[in-house]
């Protein structure tokens, strides 16, 4: 890189985010994530792992063939096939990338029963490989922060000698504190013939909280590559955030002079989009995205706000591109306000879809006096979990409940033919799942129901959360209405659907269980 300060961001939202349990996206959210990213100017997107199904072949294969600047990266272990199916995946974009991993730790190289020697040998051979295919590759040694100094540091040597350009030392498990994460990428620089010609990356993951402080600190030691996923999404407790990492240097670039290709104005946006599609929402408090962010209850602040912005913020909304006047809107704005007003919340919809979403709009004014951004937030992220082309859909639910029981009548369209039967349960919401359950037999449990109220006040639109387990399947689905009940419902359903895509996608001759153990 010709600007030593130059920090490269690695996105990797559509890999290790969609590992989150129950974020499996569709093939055209995924596209859509991933044109977002390019947009935004993300160096490299990691857009799937080639090997794993048929449908992360065609999606890493196709946001490969759309990406306008961006790297486009895909993840293989090291196996010969898992590295020939990676390029195939690959080889279409302007500027393709083979990453390529092994676990290195002593735990993991008791995973395939490789002794030292034997594991560098596989490291020099399917490097080579790679590098063969490809003039940009990439190698992690997987629990990186738990191998032995000493011989991280050969097999560091080993791969930059047969090939590799980028070099990721991840922190897999969320145990390396900032100064052990400093100190290592220092370590290596030190250490490792070649070290100067390459460029080192961090991976970590939040496991004690610490991931952006271990990325941002292996930075200041060298590193020029940080891994992060958008919302910290990723397995576990999540990867360190793209958003944190980005505005970390922006605002404290007295410290830590870096520059990024970032743009920050469209963090918001593609923040809202991934949580809608992941089925992941953002906890309120979650640093620059949080709904809490920018918000101030304390008299002392609010008046200190009043007076000066800069006394509790150390940055705009505005640099993220998040509206800084939460306007209400009612039910006699019109499209163009509509439509003015999603742009500022950072979605851009087409005719149609804002013919779809002005609908909605409409309804949901009936029924509360003033409408605000959160509010449209939820109005899009129901939108988007419950449309026509689902295979279950929600035509007309009735609920009766009280102290004599509950009880509900429900009607779905399942592949466009009507179903309706009667149900009961301990309490309304069991008896509407009941009915669900009638109506489309499944095995699924029931993991997570959540609720939360979008806004303020008893006419409030609720936004529900619901997680289903089926086989090791793992799905999500969201909703909101002003209706609670029919919220559940409606994520219930969705859940569903998402279940449905699963069971299609999933290949069968595709050991998925062996490739989640090897994901660094």
């Amino acid at each position: 890189m010709s600007d030593k300060n130059r920090v490269v961001i690695f996105d990797t939202t559509l890999r290790d985010g969609e590992q989150s349990p129950g974020a499996t996206m569709t093939h055209a959210e995924k596209l859509e994530i991933a044109g977002m990213l390019d947009d935004m100017g993300v160096d490299v997107i990691e857009a799937g792992f080639p090997i794993a199904s048929e449908g992360d072949f065609a999606a890493v294969s196709e946001i490969a063939k759309n990406a306008k600047t961006s790297v486009i990266c895909g993840l293989a272990r090291a196996q010969f096939g898992d590295i020939d199916r990676c390029w195939e995946a690959v080889k279409h974009a302007r500027r393709p990338r083979i990453h390529t991993f092994i676990g290195t730790s002593p735990l993991h190289r008791a995973i395939p029963n490789l002794d030292m020697d034997q594991m560098a040998e596989r490291i020099e051979q399917t490097v080579s490989h790679a590098r063969n295919l490809c003039e940009d590759v990439q190698w992690s040694p997987m629990d990186a922060t738990r191998t032995e100094h000493d011989y991280l540091c050969r097999v560091v040597e080993i791969a930059i000698k047969a090939g590799a350009t980028t070099i990721n030392i991840p922190d897999t498990v969320g145990y390396t504190a900032p100064r052990e994460s400093a100190d290592l990428i220092r370590m290596l620089l030190e250490r490792v013939p070649g070290a100067d010609n390459i460029i080192f990356a961090t991976h970590c993951h939040n496991d004690l909280g610490m991931a952006t402080a271990n990325s941002l600190a292996a930075v200041e030691a060298g590193a020029r590559q940080i891994e992060c996923t958008i919302n910290g999404l990723g397995e576990r407790a999540g990867n360190t955030a793209l958003e944190e990492v980005v505005m970390a240097m922006r605002v404290r670039h007295d410290i830590m002079p870096y520059t990024t290709g970032i743009d920050t104005t469209k963090i918001m946006g593609i923040s809202r989009r991934v949580a809608q599609v992941s089925g992941f929402p953002v906890q309120f408090n979650k640093a620059i995205v949080g709904k809490n962010a920018f918000l101030h209850e304390s008299g002392i602040h609010q008046d200190g706000v009043l007076k000066n912005v800069e006394t509790f913020e150390i940055m705009r909304p505005a640099d993220i591109g998040l509206n800084e006047a939460n306007i209400a809107m009612g039910k006699h704005s019109g499209r163009a306000a509509l439509r003015s007003k999603l742009a500022e919340l950072g979605y851009e919809v087409g005719d149609n879809q804002l013919k779809d979403i002005f609908v909605r709009f409409k309804a949901l004014a009936d029924r509360k006096k003033e409408i605000y951004d959160e509010d449209l937030v939820a109005l899009m992220q129901d939108s988007a979990a419950n449309t026509e082309d689902d295979h279950l859909q929600v035509k007309h639910l009735r609920v009766v409940c009280g102290t004599d029981g509950q009880s509900a009548d429900l009607t779905l369209l399942v592949g466009g033919e009507e179903k309706t039967v009667h149900a009961t349960g301990d309490g309304p919401v069991d008896a509407c799942f009941n009915a669900v359950k009638q109506i489309f037999p499944h095995e699924a449990r029931l993991k997570l129901y959540q609720v939360h109220a979008v806004t303020d006040g008893t006419d409030a639109q609720a936004t529900v959360s619901v997680r289903l387990e089926e086989k090791g399947r793992i799905v999500n689905g969201q909703a909101a209405d002003t209706d609670t009940i029919l919220a559940s419902v409606k994520a219930y359903v969705g859940a569903l659907n998402h279940l449905i895509l699963r069971r299609a996608n999933t290949a069968p001759d595709a050991d998925t269980k062996g490739i989640t153990q090897y994901s660094h």
